[in-house]
């Protein structure tokens, strides 16, 4: 008998190696130099789409690297003519750390997709629909393709539970359907998500509607291959990758098994293995220069640690940061211990950018100085609802203690957070009336008045970029490795020639 034919759909692959692939594991310092000589190969590649802008590498090119963030979108986007590109906005949160004015959005939006970002996906850290609102209309106005973001989070070991359950993400997923999204991702920052819940919620998505259903996931843990691939099974048909040097750790799975893994079934991606490997290559080669920012620290590519305090690794590397500078490192253990208790009081938010860092601060301040005997300025506005609406209600204890003197009352707000912010980009031209020559400076400064304005300042020659923004060479990387082949050959030769019986 026959076997019935069945219907090829191929799988769709975003390349997120010029954005997340980085950020997770090199703190997101690659430059433009080095994305230039590779972009016209990567856009040959066949991917769905290129992550490459958005997250923090706004932040860090204007902050680290002394870039301006709007040349990167420009110059990949004639590079790479064929490919979409794309994005994460972090919805009201742009890619700041707070929520900014409608004005401000619009023109966020605007001026992005003037660039060349074809690609939006939108997310919220405590999944409120409201703050998708703007973004989405200013998206749909440029023409720009809409794709609505849930963060994938839990309150226990696996999906379910009263808040994290497959209810709460199919019914959330329909309102950004409704809301205009032209597809719908699901996005697990900490690599939580296990390979029968990927399997299960992809499942039902794909069931519920009408539009494509993306997965994006994190190697943290070590499931997300196995995750990917029962999304995979479910009907999943777009997933995020990196290629093999930046992937694994606590960036994507590699996209290379993937090609080889459904090479010959239906859901076969179509892509080329040889030509992913010669854009490996060069991505080997320019390694060494960022080797400093990698995580030598531990053996082991995985964090097995994750599945149990469900902390991004990102959030880990903050939290050991501020400990670190406090001299209280011996404590992390308390913080951990901390963390849901904190984060149970404050509503179960997913704990991702702006909220990971909102939580982790309490948390610390909490074991230091005593429970909410300090309580930080961003957990004042989050409880206020500057954040948008929490998952789950807030303790009324915390909330009280929270809101005791601040300055915009006492009583949370019940309206969309935006509605109660004052406009800000004339105040933001007016500020750099003397510096800016477009709209793209004038909003370098609107989402970081500090820091944008020392990069404009250095951007225009009007004072030196700091010393530590000079980029290491391979020239450099190739020095470094000869005087520790000296120093190392150096004590060889001591103790070679050390007097028999000394120590």
């Amino acid at each position: 008998m026959q076997r019935a034919e069945v219907p090829r759909e191929p799988l769709k692959i975003t390349d997120t190696t010029l954005r997340d692939g980085h950020q997770s594991g090199l703190a997101t310092r690659l430059r433009l130099e080095d994305m230039e000589p590779i972009a016209e190969e990567m856009d040959k590649a066949g991917f769905y789409s290129m992550e490459v802008w958005g997250g923090a590498t706004f932040d860090v090119a204007t902050r680290f690297l002394n870039e301006d963030p709007w040349d990167r979108i420009r110059i990949l986007k004639r590079l790479l003519p064929n490919t979409p590109l794309q994005m994460l906005l972090r919805g009201q949160n742009l890619v700041g750390y707070r929520n900014y004015p409608d004005d401000v959005v619009r023109a966020f939006v605007h001026h992005t997709a003037e660039m060349g970002i074809d690609i939006f996906r939108v997310f919220d850290a405590v999944n409120d629909e409201r703050n998708f609102e703007t973004a989405f209309a200013a998206i749909k106005e440029c023409g720009k393709h809409i794709q609505g973001s849930l963060c994938y989070s839990l309150t226990q070991p696996k999906l379910g539970g009263p808040i994290y359950n497959i209810d709460f993400f199919v019914k959330k997923s329909l309102v950004l359907q409704d809301m205009g999204a032209d597809s719908l991702c699901i996005k697990d920052m900490a690599g939580l998500i296990a390979p029968q819940d990927a399997y299960d919620l992809i499942s039902a998505l794909k069931k519920a509607l009408r539009i494509p259903v993306q997965l994006h996931t994190h190697y943290t843990s070590g499931m997300a291959s196995m995750s990917y691939l029962k999304a995979i099974e479910a009907g999943v048909d777009i997933i995020d990758t990196a290629l093999a040097p930046f992937a694994l750790r606590s960036s994507q799975p590699a996209v290379e098994p993937f090609v080889v893994a459904l090479q010959g079934t239906p859901r076969d991606t179509g892509l080329d293995l040889a030509h992913l490997f010669k854009l490996g290559q060069y991505f080997e080669s320019i390694a060494p220069k960022y080797r400093d920012f990698l995580d030598t620290t531990k053996m082991s590519v995985i964090d097995i640690g994750v599945l149990m305090h469900q902390i991004p690794g990102g959030m880990i590397s903050n939290l050991v940061a501020q400990l670190r500078e406090l001299n209280a490192l011996d404590r992390l253990d308390e913080v951990y211990a901390e963390l849901p208790r904190a984060r149970e009081e404050l509503g179960y938010p997913p704990l991702v950018t702006p909220t990971s860092q909102i939580i982790g601060v309490q948390a610390v301040q909490n074991v230091l100085l005593g429970r909410y005997k300090m309580i930080s300025t961003q957990v004042r506005d989050y409880v206020y609802g500057l954040y948008g609406k929490p998952p789950a209600p807030i303790d009324p204890e915390v909330q009280k203690l929270a809101l005791k003197g601040y300055p915009r009352g006492d009583k949370p707000i019940t309206c969309r957070a935006a509605e109660v912010l004052e406009p800000e980009m004339d105040k933001a031209k007016e500020a750099t009336k003397d510096i800016a020559k477009d709209i793209g400076d004038v909003l370098i400064y609107a989402l970081y008045p500090t820091t944008g304005m020392k990069f404009l300042r250095c951007k225009y020659g009007l004072e030196e970029p700091p010393a530590a923004v000079k980029p290491k060479t391979l020239e450099d990387v190739r020095r470094e490795d000869e005087l520790i082949a000296k120093a190392k050959a150096g004590k060889l030769v001591e103790v070679e020639t050390a007097p028999p019986g000394s120590s």
